[in-house]
């Protein structure tokens, strides 16, 4: 299999301090600081970094779902919200919420949503983040598929 990587350079105090978050691929490389993960300052933060990439596996993983029953979406978006919130341990991921929304033909709901609940139970983010207390899915078929 195999092995990607990424890095992070920071200067300065927590709080007044900033850094430079980078993929190795190089097709991303912004600035974070306290402001942009704690507040909402301008930057990015690796709560959103973790929303991009739960969003990209869980639509793939629903592609794979899906075609494993002999279906093909049209599209699939899903958008993935990280909640931070504050516990005994410090800032900690609370909540991440996933919405995603898929036209397939000849689908009931009900159908897509056991494949997205299967999607959601295999995707390797999902299982990366399986300490994260709740990880909510809210699937909606549009289209051809109802």
């Amino acid at each position: 299999m195999t092995v990607r990587e990424a890095s992070a350079e920071w200067q300065g105090t927590l709080k007044e301090g900033s850094g430079r978050l980078r993929l190795g691929s190089g097709v991303f490389e912004g600035a974070y600081s306290f402001p942009s993960r704690f507040e909402n300052g301008p930057g990015t933060n690796p709560e959103e970094l973790i929303a991009a990439a739960h969003a990209g596996c869980f639509s793939m993983a629903l592609t794979f779902a899906l075609g494993q029953e002999g279906n093909v979406a049209r599209h699939i978006r899903t958008i993935a919200r990280v909640h931070l919130g504050a516990t005994a341990a410090g800032p900690t991921i609370t909540r991440i919420d996933l919405e995603t929304e898929a036209e397939v033909a000849d689908l009931a709901q009900d159908e897509f949503e056991r494949l997205a609940q299967s999607a959601k139970a295999g995707c390797l983010v999902s299982r990366a983040l399986a300490g994260v207390p709740q990880i909510n899915l809210r699937a909606i078929l549009v289209g051809a598929g109802q």
